[in-house]
């Protein structure tokens, strides 16, 4: 779980920031891979602590 937390960890400002990169917006440096893959992480994250609540 920690490894994909840092995957996510690298997405939250810079997508999140329109100066979050040194050029260009953050469309431009994120594409439907790094989408998918975020989702992913998250949902296993997500999964992982509902399993710890119960």
């Amino acid at each position: 779980m920690i490894d994909r937390a840092r995957v996510l960890d690298n997405f939250y400002v810079p997508a999140r920031y329109p100066n979050g990169h040194p050029e260009g917006p953050p469309f431009e440096h994120f594409g439907p891979r790094q989408g998918r893959e975020a989702i992913e992480h998250a949902g296993a994250i997500l999964e992982f602590a509902r399993s710890q609540m119960a």
